[in-house]
C-alpha cells in the first residue's frame, strides 16, 4: 500500500510559476511512474506528465514546454513545476502511482486526494 499527499497549490496570479510535491509512503515507492494529473471545473481527470522509475518522463501536448516532473527518490518525493500558469491551469492537482508507463487514469493503483491551484488576477 502507497500513500500520496499532495502539497503546493493556492492561488496564483497569471504568468507565475508554481511547484507542487507529491510525497509517498514507503520504501518501494521510488519504484513506481508517478503520474500528475489535473481535473479542472466540470471536466475529467486527466494526465498531464508521468515519470518513471528510472526518471524516464512524458508529457501530454497542453503540459510540454511549460511544466516540469522530476523525483527525488531519496525524499520519496514527485515534483511538479509549472510556469507560465493561465487561467485554464486551475483546478484540481493529483498525483498518483503505478506499475504501468501509462496516460490513462485506471492504470494508476495509488491516488492522493489532490492540491487545488486556482490562477487568477
Amino acid at each position: 500500500q502507497v500513500q500520496l499527499v499532495e502539497s503546493g497549490g493556492g492561488l496564483v496570479q497569471p504568468g507565475e510559476s508554481v511547484t507542487l510535491s507529491c510525497v509517498g509512503s514507503g520504501s518501494l515507492f521510488r519504484l513506481y511512474t508517478v503520474g500528475w494529473f489535473r481535473q479542472a471545473p466540470g471536466q475529467q481527470r486527466d494526465l498531464l506528465a508521468y515519470i518513471t522509475a528510472g526518471g524516464n518522463t512524458n508529457y501530454v501536448d497542453s503540459a510540454k514546454g511549460r511544466f516540469t516532473i522530476s523525483r527525488d527518490n531519496a525524499k520519496n518525493t514527485i515534483y511538479l513545476q509549472m510556469n507560465s500558469l493561465k487561467s485554464e491551469d486551475t483546478g484540481v492537482y493529483y498525483c498518483a502511482a503505478g506499475t504501468l508507463w501509462s496516460v490513462y487514469g485506471r492504470d494508476y493503483d495509488y491516488w492522493g486526494r489532490g492540491t487545488q491551484v486556482t490562477v487568477s488576477p
